[in-house]
């Protein structure tokens, strides 16, 4: 995609909206009788995982600063929505119209300093907020804070309430950044680690219970203690992440830098190599790692990616 100037990109509403309309009747054929038997056979627990893995395209995309490729992303994402309004639509309990009304009620709602406290208090808005923000970014976010809490209140006082102060970390988040803030939340009520040093007995406490878990599923043979492995790897994650954040470390970046070194440090094993790795023996591998290593430091690699904006 070439690169266009600012006024060639403006929005065309009129076309935006044909567009989504066609895609919208694209998506209701596929999942329509004599449509596509995949699509056909889908189902919300069926295709969450795809929607994580493009919200991760999109994301990997942006850092790139790939934009034909993020356009792509972008489009592969709103079939995720498609996808889920039309499983809705065809149960009965919404449809993408739905879905667009709340999107647009909420933006309107949470910027009364563009379309007016009238229109705000309209859209649902019950907060009392100041909308001459004068061009203050720092007072629109006051203001979309205000706004979003006034939201969150009125749903509570629709239901029980919150019987947990975790309860208000959401869920609809990668399970790296979830475990964060539950850490986060449970330290505001005294319940944490005093400091990032007492993690370190605990990991190695839930390091050997994984060991013995996994013990026993090799003596055993029996798949049912497959789920106390995966309970207490589980543990063990907790407690890394938990680790990083006593360290100001965001453990998903962390993990993100690490993931980018092992692949270049790889290709580096494949570069040096002078045979398949399938042929080279453990010990092999191993020394073929380190020169891999010492090789891309020589380079100035291992400081790049230090600095690169995926190891932050």
């Amino acid at each position: 995609m070439p690169n266009k100037s600012p006024d060639d990109l403006l929005t065309d509403p009129k076309r935006a909206a044909a567009l989504f309309e066609e895609s919208a009747a694209i998506m209701a054929r596929l999942r329509a009788p004599g449509g596509c038997p995949w699509d056909r056979e889908q189902t919300f627990d069926t295709i969450r995982k795809y929607t994580l893995e493009e919200a991760y395209e999109v994301f990997d995309a942006i850092e790139r600063r790939d934009f034909p490729h993020l356009a792509e992303e972008l489009g592969d994402l709103m079939l995720q929505v498609l996808f889920y309004a039309e499983m809705a639509a065809n149960e009965g309990h919404f449809t993408i119209s739905d879905v667009l009304g709340h999107l647009n009620r909420k933006l309107i709602r949470r910027h009364p300093h563009v379309f007016g406290e009238e229109a705000s208090r309209a859209a649902g808005n019950e907060a009392v907020v100041d909308a001459a923000v004068e061009g203050s970014a720092t007072k629109v976010l006051r203001n979309w804070e205000e706004i979003k809490a006034a939201e969150k209140a009125a749903k509570l006082s629709e239901t029980e309430g919150i019987q947990s102060r975790l309860d208000s970390v959401q869920r609809a988040m990668p399970a790296l950044a979830e475990a964060a803030k539950l850490g986060s939340k449970a330290a505001k009520s005294g319940f944490d680690w005093p400091h990032w040093r007492d993690l370190l007995p605990k990991l190695t406490e839930e390091t050997a219970e994984l060991e013995a878990e996994a013990a026993l599923v090799e003596e055993s043979k029996d798949p049912a203690h497959q789920a106390r492995v995966e309970a207490e790897l589980g543990d063990l994650l907790f407690t890394v992440v938990n680790l990083g954040r006593h360290l100001n470390v965001d453990a998903e970046m962390a993990l993100r830098g690490c993931n980018l070194r092992f692949r270049q440090r790889f290709s580096k094993m494949e570069e040096l190599s002078e045979r398949p790795l399938e042929k080279l023996g453990a010990d092999e591998l191993e020394d073929l790692w380190t020169k891999a290593k010492r090789a891309l430091a020589n380079d100035g690699v291992s400081a790049a990616i230090t600095s690169s904006p995926e190891s932050r």
